[in-house]
């Protein structure tokens, strides 16, 4: 199966994804995807990991976002998420080398709980 056979499909590897921006529903742009995190024994994406940049460019912040929480927009050749600016502020965040909180299930609740998102190990 070649590049372009798998595009048809509807697959996309996770390398084309990291770097993709993402936006709000009002077409403002919130940052951009740091890296996708997969459920080992599901295979399942549970998050995509949201890199975005304080005032002008200061404090960057990572922010786990559900999967199942972006909806992948041809049009802006991105993702969309029904978030405002200050409402992404408010997420749970992550600090660069912390991804290990990911495995904690009490905060993955709170990150599912802040997205109102039916959590991935349900």
């Amino acid at each position: 199966m070649t590049t372009s056979d798998i595009a048809a499909s509807g697959l996309i590897s996770s390398r084309k994804v990291e770097g993709t921006a993402v936006f709000n529903v009002e077409g403002e742009k919130l940052g951009s995807v740091d890296c996708l995190m997969i459920d080992k024994q599901s295979g399942q994406v549970a998050y995509a990991v949201m890199s975005f940049s304080g005032f002008l460019g200061l404090g960057e912040k990572r922010h786990p976002v559900p999967w199942g929480s972006m909806n992948y927009d041809k049009s802006k050749d991105g993702y969309v998420v029904s978030l405002s600016k200050d409402e992404l502020e408010a997420a749970p965040n992550l600090n660069p080398g912390e991804y290990g909180q990911l495995g904690d299930r009490a905060y993955e609740e709170t990150v599912y709980t802040h997205y109102k998102a039916e959590p991935y190990w349900l």
